[in-house]
């Protein structure tokens, strides 16, 4: 990992930068094989996944009898903390549910609000290295809590043309309508126009590599909604000197087991715990099966000393983590200053392993720095709000010359005589 001692802040802007992600370099390949989804359906997405997932399927949509045998492939332990995971995930969500309430903004004047689902959405979990079954949870469980009626999931087949187990087992208990075997561009091709099998969905959920995100970001132009963009996953810790380095390097290191293009980060007070943290790092890679992939997201990776808490937080808004942990000896104090970041884990024994999986905070979660301008995944991601008003004699004759005025000034005069005929109406 690359050791950094107060850095000027001049040299924060670059110190900062994530791995660079061109999407734009990929809009060409992705468009065509959109397009040929498009015009082909079913047979462009069956081709492409024999050509990039090496799998050659008789249909795409995975049968009854798969998700009902997939619970007896999975052992109990897993089963069981599926389901503690979705209770928690569950009740958190939950509670985010919109109470609509009446407002007379006016005398006679009455405006609300109203929270409808979306009715179709797609939801995209990757395959690749590991399957992401607590990403299904993520994304369902608030999908139907939210109440939407068409809940589609696509994720990419293994070589044996079936989806692992533990994905069909939380798909099921989380709520999802529809599962197809299907990755990649195709996947979010299928889901953004619709073919003979896949809906066609309202709004696009979900991780995925570079290819995945180009294909999201062009459907996302003019045909369908998508949850927001995407890059590397990220984790910074930001620590002083009662910090515990074994505690620390095991968040850096799951983090960095993500990807190689992952990016982990600590800043601190403490000189003693960056070069702690350092040797710690060292010491846990060894024993680590993803060693390999670890390495490389760490050799990107920066242990920063900066010299004040006040001067770590600053930095910490500028970089508006993905991930952050807060292992200080007062970290409730740093709460308040807190001001860009996707989710937050509070003291020396709150991992980022707890809301990845089992806490009831969402994991999809805003990257690339994008946490000063989005929110992570939440039950209002899978809602719409409809605003209502309602004007009696009384409202009208209350606002109506203001609005005659405004639209005046504005050269509007169809706008104005909406009004002044309702007037003249009430006045006759």
């Amino acid at each position: 990992m690359i050791l950094i001692n107060q850095p000027h802040k001049t040299e924060w802007s670059q110190l900062l930068k994530r791995p660079v992600m061109e999407t734009e370099r990929l809009f060409d390949t992705v468009r065509a094989v959109i397009q040929e989804v498009r015009t082909n359906g079913d047979r462009a997405v069956l081709k492409y996944e024999e050509q990039f997932d090496k799998v050659s399927l008789p249909a795409l949509a995975v049968s009854e009898a798969e998700v009902e045998e997939a619970g007896s492939l999975i052992d109990e332990d897993l089963k069981a903390a599926i389901r503690l995971a979705h209770r928690n995930i569950e009740a958190f969500h939950s509670s985010q549910r919109f109470e609509s309430q009446k407002v007379e903004t006016a005398p006679g004047v009455t405006c609300w609000q109203k929270a409808l689902p979306i009715e179709k959405v797609g939801l995209y979990i990757p395959g690749g290295t590991a399957p992401l079954f607590s990403t299904v949870l993520m994304l369902a469980i608030p999908a139907r809590i939210a109440g939407c009626s068409e809940i589609v999931l696509c994720t990419p087949p293994g070589k044996d043309g079936r989806v692992h187990p533990a994905v069909l087992f939380a798909a099921k208990m989380a709520g999802v309508h529809h599962i197809f075997k299907a990755g990649g561009i195709q996947a979010i091709a299928a889901m953004a126009y619709g073919t003979e099998s896949v809906p066609k969905v309202y709004k696009i959920f979900g991780p995925g590599n570079q290819y995945v995100t180009a294909a999201k970001q062009l459907v996302s132009l003019r045909d369908v909604a998508i949850d927001m963009p995407a890059g590397p996953s990220e984790v910074e810790v930001l620590a002083d000197e009662s910090a515990n380095p074994v505690f620390v390097a095991a968040d850096l290191i799951s983090q960095a087991e993500h990807g190689v293009d992952s990016q982990a980060i600590l800043i601190t007070t403490s000189v003693s715990l960056q070069q702690a943290v350092k040797e710690e790092v060292e010491r846990q890679l060894a024993t680590l099966p993803r060693k390999e992939i670890a390495e490389k997201s760490l050799a990107n990776s920066k242990l920063i000393v900066v010299n004040s808490l006040e001067e770590a937080i600053e930095m910490t808004n500028e970089y508006a983590p993905e991930h952050l942990i807060i292992e200080t000896r007062d970290y409730e104090s740093i709460v308040p200053h807190i001001i860009n970041a996707g989710s937050v884990f509070l003291g020396s024994l709150t991992p980022e392993s707890a809301g990845d999986y089992a806490s009831g905070t969402n994991h999809t979660l805003p990257t690339n720095g994008y946490a000063k301008a989005y929110s992570g995944v939440n039950l209002d991601s899978f809602v719409r709000k409809i605003t209502f008003q309602e004007i009696t004699p009384e409202g009208i004759r209350h606002i109506g010359p203001a609005i005659e005025t405004m639209a005046a000034n504005e050269h509007l005069d169809g706008h104005k005589r909406a009004v002044s005929l309702r007037l003249q109406h009430l006045n006759s």
